[in-house]
């Protein structure tokens, strides 16, 4: 097995240096001030005029521009989107660089498919935690931690392994455990899973459930209950207990029913289609065809945006989800809800 750092195998490095952030979305956010409570000197990277400055402020960050967050930094951290990056990093990252500086991504496809390229003066490191930057923030304040990924890029200092290693404890990740990997691992299998399992594989299989069922004439309320809102249980469960802590605590029903059927419809089809996938990934075909959607004006990707908020099974959990808020509503406004309150 694989070594996992833990908090006690990780030094405070991180607290001695300076560090940029540069973005403040969701992992942005939760990396300025998860580092900022563990008693770092942190600052916030903004283009002037960006929505966000005020919001980082309010939380107690200091914020600058990016050419002035780089210059300022000893370790920047790009938390930009992926497609943004490329000309952020040429024209207002890379010219205020300084030798020995730590340059640190949380997803490794610009580096990997070569759209970015760190001079080699300058460390270069991976830290990606393994979920959303608000689960990230919650559960250090919370005071767990999430896994994450860490890799060495460039070790132009010598020190690069301890300090990546640091910010990932600065962020709180050492509470939950670090693995290493490296750029090409950690990017070939977080685009697989996104695009055949959590989110492509994921949706078309709620979509097909739902489909199958009201075309069987089955009630849609009735479809998206069993085929999409109950989904978060059985995650719920596998994510506290694996596979058999989810089976455990299912029916013997639902576990036959797992058991039979599961294999009948994920097959060994389904998995050379999977493999059809990781090689488009792995031979940067994925990579090519993202970059010349963005050089377009992302024409295709807004139209199947829009084709998908349009399925009937969108607008089934957006009237059931409404349907729901206003019970709720109902009963905190009810005489015992005010009592309780």
């Amino acid at each position: 097995m694989a070594r996992v750092y833990r908090e006690g195998d990780i030094g405070n490095e991180i607290t001695q240096k300076k560090t940029a952030i540069l973005g403040f979305g969701s992992q942005g956010h939760a990396h300025a001030l998860n580092l900022k409570d563990s008693g770092c000197e942190v600052a916030v990277g903004l283009y002037e005029g960006s929505k966000s400055w005020p919001r980082a402020e309010e939380a107690g960050l200091q914020v600058m521009t990016i050419p002035e967050a780089v210059r300022w930094a000893d370790v920047v951290m790009m938390l930009l989107p992926d497609e943004k990056q490329p000309p952020v990093f040429r024209d207002e990252v890379e010219p205020n660089l300084s030798s020995g500086d730590l340059m640190l991504f949380a997803h490794g496809f610009n580096i990997h498919f070569n759209q970015i390229v760190a001079p080699p003066e300058v460390d270069l490191g991976l830290v990606a935690p393994k979920g959303p930057g608000h689960v990230l923030r919650r559960l250090y304040v919370e005071g767990n931690g999430m896994p994450a990924l860490f890799a060495v890029g460039n070790d132009a200092s010598g020190g690069a392994r301890d300090l990546i290693l640091s910010y990932a404890r600065g962020i709180g990740c050492g509470r939950a455990g670090v693995l290493e990997t490296t750029f090409a691992e950690e990017t070939e299998t977080d685009l697989f899973g996104e695009q055949a399992v959590l989110c492509g594989g994921l949706t078309a299989l709620l979509k097909a459930g739902f489909d199958t069922l009201v075309e069987a004439g089955y009630q849609p309320e009735l479809a998206y209950y069993e085929c999409v809102n109950e989904l978060k249980l059985i995650v719920d469960l596998i994510y506290e207990g694996g596979l058999a802590g989810m089976r455990y605590s299912i029916s013997n029903t639902a576990e036959y029913g797992d058991y039979t059927a599961g294999p009948r419809l994920i097959d060994e089809s389904v998995k050379e289609r999977m493999r059809e996938i990781l090689a488009d990934i792995q031979s940067g075909k994925f990579a090519k065809d993202w970059v010349l959607e963005n050089g377009a004006g992302l024409p295709g990707f807004l139209a199947m945006r829009r084709r998908e908020a349009e399925l009937r099974v969108e607008k089934v959990g957006a009237e059931l989800r409404a349907l729901a808020a206003e019970g709720v509503e109902a009963t905190s406004g009810s005489p015992a809800g005010g009592e309780n309150r």
